[in-house]
């Protein structure tokens, strides 16, 4: 049997009482449909496809949370309503601002999120094409202070060259633009351009899985030491697990659409409960040449506009049983509070 991941120790939240406990973010069942054209000249809607279903959880201010899952298991579309790239189809995201005041973004329509943008920014996936390359860099970084006008001409550009100095490059460079520099230099100035407004939620999409393994390692630290220095809270979009252990205090597993585990990092990696998250930890390869890589599901991820009776999961799972076939799961709380599974199997002891 394949050992256990190694975890390092970290002080994961659990929940609490008192202000400083408060959620940043409360999402409440989070849902999200695509409708399916017809082809021809006739566009009828023939169909929907779920590509976020019943989505909950909280974030609290300085937490990490990351959202793992296969291929379209639904994690960017969920990042994408939070930021209102994208409108929800049904739910809350309920987001407390620095005054205090909470406002469900959800609902709120597109003229009044203008004033909501500078404390939800974004690092995107791949650092070249999310970059303008017509634009000097210092130019990308400092664009959000001049459409949201709040400070000079002379002040975007002192706090250009401050940012620039924060996310460790030369301010001098600031005239270059995108194909000048590295992949990585090119996520610097991607976190820059995030942080230039001094959010409070900052969403990674697959922040680093464009980059070279030193890479990697480098702009991890670089997201840490940052959100030391500003109380940033992240939310972390990710396949690599590795990274997901070492980056995140809490981790939710995606499948279908939903949340199908939710729990401190270490927990999850140790002591998972989910055949899902079970099957993604299994399929992480383990640095012994005599251990095979173990798969405990076969088969594809299912259709997300035909979705299967039950628990989605259910045509994969190696434990399937009939309660499985015929109703869907909720999310509950699992040993602890802060360990929530969408199962019908009864709990597994650590081992």
């Amino acid at each position: 049997m394949k050992p256990p991941l190694p975890v390092q120790p970290r002080d994961h939240r659990e929940g609490g009482t008192g202000p400083e406990s408060a959620p940043l973010l409360s999402v409440r069942r989070l849902s999200k449909q695509f409708p399916i054209h017809s082809r021809g000249f006739v566009k009828r809607v023939i169909g929907t496809v779920q590509a976020v279903d019943d989505v909950s959880f909280d974030l609290r201010p300085g937490e990490t949370l990351g959202l793992v899952g296969e291929s379209g298991s639904g994690k960017t579309t969920t990042a994408r309503c939070i930021l209102r790239a994208i409108t929800p189809s049904a739910g809350e995201i309920r987001f407390r601002t620095p005054d205090g005041r909470v406002t469900d973004l959800a609902t709120l329509p597109d003229a009044m999120l203008k004033p909501f943008r500078p404390h939800l920014q974004m690092v995107f996936q791949d650092p070249f094409s999310s970059l303008n390359p017509r634009m000097q860099v210092g130019q990308i970084v400092g664009e959000p202070l001049l459409l949201q006008r709040s400070a000079s001409r002379r002040e975007i550009d002192d706090r250009v060259a401050e940012m620039f100095r924060k996310v460790g490059l030369k301010p001098e460079h600031r005239t270059r633009y995108p194909h000048a520099f590295s992949g990585g230099q090119r996520q610097r100035i991607g976190i820059a351009r995030a942080l230039i407004m001094r959010p409070s939620l900052v969403v990674a999409d697959e922040a680093v899985s464009a980059l070279d393994v030193s890479v990697q390692a480098q702009i991890l630290n670089l997201l840490k030491d940052l959100q030391a220095d500003y109380s940033l809270t992240y939310l972390f979009v990710a396949h690599n697990l590795d990274v997901v252990r070492h980056f995140c205090d809490r981790v939710a597993v995606m499948y279908a659409g939903r949340i199908v585990e939710l729990a401190p990092t270490n927990r999850l990696f140790t002591s998972p409960q989910h055949p899902y998250t079970k099957s993604l930890l299994a399929a992480v390869p383990w640095p012994d040449p005599d251990q095979p890589m173990q798969l405990s599901v076969s088969g594809e991820s299912v259709d997300p506009s035909r979705l299967p009776p039950g628990c989605a999961f259910h045509p994969r799972c190696p434990a399937c049983f009939d309660p499985c076939r015929a109703q869907r799961p909720e999310l509950a709380a699992r040993g602890s509070a802060a360990h929530q599974v969408a199962c019908h199997l009864p709990e597994v002891p650590p081992a």
